[in-house]
């Protein structure tokens, strides 16, 4: 029967008030009664596992946390209930597997700290015992608020973790582990420019904390500052140039300013003393990859595999150079590693995304899609994207960027030429639309640069639910709107080579083409397109690094790609002759025509380097960096035919933008 969420509130605090007075079986009664209606509640999942093991009920307890991990894979008190319950039954190296799943998860879940340091010292790992000792007694020092922001934090209120944080804060303003936290909330709600002065803050009250330093290099990283990344990196690394931890972040650090023979000195550096080490053997492999060096790529992940083989990135790596062919030892080797009940959820979502590459290699179509739905039903199950919530912040777009706004901010903004934009979708051949651009001796290839979609969170103000942005933008002085604009062109500087042109890749600028539009009236914009069918499920089968949580489902792509069509149209009429949209198709079809077109569009001479762009030397860092390297194919195109047995929901979320 439904219920309403005021009465599975309720509900749940009658469960949770029984679990408290020992009540067990009225505990469990009144989350069968949630679950009756609400099958994957998490937290009426929780409370059953727990009534379940304080009765001795071991069996149902272990099927209601199936339930719950499916449900919620990440969810630390969850894996901290499957360690009491292995614990219970004398499972001692499962339920310290499960209590490191819980803190990894959850860090600040005191009782798995104390449950690990307990086990090991009952099984003789004194070392192990004090270092879980050692965090435990950390979180009892720590302020009972923080405490509550470390679990709201971990399990995913975000907003409510930074408004304690944030109150704290303000009466204890130099309060080290709260501005970390309130930080790390910061990254992960996207507002990297607060994060970064809150960490850098902190190194300056404690700058011997070692945390501290490694969110700020990670701060300095997001917000694509390599240089002063760096710099941070370096300055670690002088402490002990001996330490692989600092090694191996100087190692990435010099990698992102494009100082690939250093990144590779530290790397083997890391590696001649650590020889199996799974994450140096990946991250070296990954820059391997990007500098076009793809056989000594392969050759480090499948190093990274063999030492580890559970370790997921490697193998999604392989499949992710799109042109690699797994062997059938390897395709049997990945099976093995997907059965295996206690696989980390990471390692289990790159396996599913690998096998689905590796059987669509051999055209087994249905247990390749079996395995791509795997992975995205996990990452969809993760990042709990909300396609409803999207379509009306794409609608606001239109509601309020209309040509009365721009004819209100006519003759505004900062008029440097300099960037051009290319948005769409992903997957949609904008890679191999920067690659012949970036080939053009007048234009600088960069990265998917964050600042715009920065900008706008910004904009919206710091409120949950009270969204300043669009409307803000009819409030802006013509000053402010070219301040904004000269911000971008200086900020993104330190990514550019020296030509008069430069490239922002980032697909997701679609949705703010207005704010473009009114901070950088000459920038030139290019729509990359494809046809719904091969660009939707080719997004469905990549795994993407962060972001796009839109990808991770059959009916979320189709809706997002119709939406993304409105939005375009919208632009269309509101900006007449502002963009340049390139057909996928037409590009294959006729590459002289269309790279003209587009110069054309940028007012750039015509080059035959944009022709023969699968020649050009340049790091690549996307999806589709081997494909580039290249001449044009049509090796993707209609990809998805062998599969259409499967797609109905991506057709029917379409509805009229399949033609």
């Amino acid at each position: 029967m439904a219920m309403s969420d005021e009465q599975a509130v309720e509900a749940l605090k009658r469960a949770q008030d029984a679990l408290r007075d020992g009540l067990f079986d009225k505990a469990l009664e009144q989350a069968d009664a949630i679950l009756a209606a609400r099958p994957e509640d998490a937290d009426a999942l929780y409370v059953a596992a727990v009534a379940c093991r304080y009765a001795n009920r071991w069996e149902e307890a272990k099927s209601f946390l199936a339930r719950l991990h499916a449900v919620s894979p990440e969810f630390g008190r969850a894996w901290q209930e499957a360690g009491h319950l292995a614990r219970a039954q004398g499972r001692v190296e499962e339920a310290l597997s499960a209590y490191a799943r819980a803190c990894q998860f959850n860090p600040a879940l005191e009782a798995s700290w104390r449950a690990q340091m307990e086990l090991f010292s009952a099984t003789g790992r004194p070392t192990e015992a004090a270092a879980a000792r050692a965090q435990a007694e950390r979180l009892v020092l720590l302020p009972r608020e923080l405490l509550a922001v470390t679990n709201h934090l971990h399990e995913g209120r975000l907003l409510r973790a930074e408004e304690i944080c944030r109150h704290f804060l303000q009466r204890n303003p130099k309060h080290v582990e709260a501005m970390r936290l309130l930080a790390d909330i910061g990254m992960r709600l996207g507002v990297l420019d607060d994060a970064e002065f809150l960490l850098e803050s902190a190194v300056a009250f404690e700058p011997d904390n070692i945390q501290v330093r490694l969110d700020y290099i990670e701060a300095l990283r997001k917000r694509q500052k390599f240089e002063a990344a760096r710099k941070q990196a370096e300055a670690l690394h002088a402490r002990d140039p001996e330490n692989p931890l600092f090694q191996s972040h100087l190692a990435i650090e010099t990698m992102q300013t494009g100082d690939y023979e250093r990144a590779f000195e530290l790397f083997d550096a890391v590696l001649a003393r650590l020889p199996h080490d799974p994450a140096t053997l990946t991250s070296k492999g990954h820059a391997l990859k990007t500098t076009g060096r793809q056989d000594e790529a392969v050759a480090s992940y499948r190093a990274a595999y063999s030492a580890k083989p559970d370790h997921g990135d490697a193998w999604y790596s392989l499949a992710n150079l799109k042109t690699y062919r797994f062997s059938e030892d390897e395709i049997a080797a990945m099976h093995e590693q997907a059965e295996r009940p206690d696989l980390a959820f990471m390692d289990r979502v790159h396996l599913s995304f690998a096998l689905g590459k590796a059987h669509e290699d051999r055209r087994e179509y249905g247990e390749s899609f079996r395995f791509y739905e795997q992975g995205n039903a996990l990452k969809r199950r993760q990042t709990r994207y909300d396609a409803d919530r999207m379509s009306t912040e794409l609608m606001s777009q239109t509601e309020w960027c209309t040509a009365e706004l721009f004819e209100q901010h006519r003759g505004q903004g900062h008029g440097a030429p300099d960037p051009i934009f290319i948005v769409g979708l992903p997957r949609a051949g904008s890679t191999l639309l920067e690659q012949i651009l970036a080939s053009h001796s007048q234009v600088d290839g960069t990265l998917e640069l964050p600042n715009i979609l920065a900008l706008a969170h910004r904009l919206r103000g710091r409120k949950a639910g009270k969204s300043n942005y669009p409307q803000v933008l009819h409030d802006l002085t013509g000053e402010q709107l070219a301040q904004m604009g000269r911000d971008y062109v200086e900020n993104t500087r330190i990514h550019r080579k020296g030509a008069p042109f430069f490239i922002d890749k980032m697909p997701n600028n679609f949705r703010h083409i207005g704010l473009i539009r009114l901070i950088l009236p000459n920038a030139k914009i290019i729509d990359a397109r494809r046809a719904p069918l091969d660009c939707c499920f080719s997004c469905f089968k990549q795994l993407f690094a962060e972001g796009q949580e839109f990808t991770y489902g059959l009916h979320e792509i189709g809706r997002y790609y119709a939406d993304y069509v409105a939005l375009m149209a919208h632009w269309d009429e509101v900006l007449p002759g502002t963009v340049l949209r390139v057909n996928h198709e037409d590009v294959l079809d006729d590459l002289e025509g269309r790279v003209r077109r587009m110069l054309e569009f940028l007012g750039l001479p015509f080059e035959q380097a944009c022709m023969d762009f699968h020649r050009t030397e340049r790091a690549v860092r996307t999806a589709s960096s081997e494909q580039v390297r290249q001449p044009i194919s049509r090796a993707g195109q209609d990809a998805w035919k062998p599969y259409e047995p499967w797609l109905g929901e991506l057709r029917d979320a379409l509805g009229p933008n399949l033609s």
